[in-house]
């Protein structure tokens, strides 16, 4: 898509995957950030890190397998939260250790068997061995993630302020609930190949922290956090190849730096300065 630009076509598939994340990623943090479940973040990358750890011991697809297991831990976490009358925070930490631990169990079985298996792809991500595939189902996640929003962008505000008066005020909370879980699984999933199950919390996280810095109303997060994350994603991705830095990790720290930069330069923290 993007070779009239970028003729290495290794540089160009990550510059092009790293986009289609950051849309995708940008999008779903702001609404995660917004309703206080940032611990769904590091719940569903390590869902789908033991889905795809399984899908390798098992010789299948571990991409499929990731998504798969992502969708179960997703598609779990509202019944269990209900049946067991805990938080939703408090049902991820558990599909947090439960996932953590079939990872582990897998990747250790693996190396007691002698078998050569290697984590770090994905711990880590590896952006230079990406399929023409992957980037188009990166693409079409991206449309869905911003067509979902789209559609229902009215009840999502309304779940995000609070969930008792949006079910009171007749809102099916719980359908839209569950369509962010499936989208945000399958998101980390597919995206866990590009930037590694430990580092893909980043990418959900601190763009929509650092667009809150700036913007005073969720249409504006929604446009910012994306443009934030593929200004930096991009960036990273020339950086990495052109001084021989892991791309991953690299843009993981880019953001961290921006975030940092985002704090000490945001006018909400010069009007609350002011106020004190």
């Amino acid at each position: 898509m993007l070779e009239f630009l970028i003729p290495n076509n290794i540089v160009c598939h990550a510059v092009e995957a790293m986009l289609f994340a950051s849309i995708s990623c940008g999008i779903l943090g702001v609404v995660i950030a917004r309703m206080n479940i940032s611990s769904i973040g590091f719940t569903m990358s390590h869902s789908a890190f033991a889905g795809a750890a399984a899908g390798i011991f098992l010789g299948l697809n571990p991409l499929l397998t990731g998504i798969l297991f992502s969708v179960l831990v997703a598609t779990l976490l509202g019944p269990v939260s209900d049946r067991t009358r805990m938080s939703v925070d408090t049902t991820l930490g558990v599909m947090f250790a439960m996932s953590m631990a079939v990872a582990i169990f897998f990747i250790s079985y693996m190396q007691y068997l002698g078998r050569g298996f290697s984590a770090s792809g994905l711990l880590f991500g590896d952006v230079m061995s990406l399929y023409r595939e992957e980037i188009y189902a990166l693409a079409v996640l991206s449309i869905v993630t911003v067509a979902f929003i789209a559609l229902f962008y009215k009840e999502i505000l309304a779940l995000m302020f609070n969930v008792k008066l949006a079910e009171a005020s007749g809102i099916r909370t719980k359908v839209v609930f569950y369509g962010i879980l499936f989208i945000i699984a399958v998101s980390v999933a597919l995206n866990i190949d590009i930037v590694g199950g430990l580092l893909i919390y980043v990418w959900l996280v601190t763009p929509a922290a650092i667009a809150y810095q700036f913007c005073y109303s969720m249409r504006n997060m929604f446009i910012v956090a994306p443009a934030i994350a593929a200004v930096i994603s991009a960036f990273g991705v020339w950086a990495g190849f052109e001084y021989t830095l892991p791309v991953g990790p690299l843009i993981a720290v880019l953001f961290t730096v921006a975030f940092a930069l985002a704090v000490i330069l945001s006018p909400k923290r010069r009007i609350t300065s002011n106020k004190s």
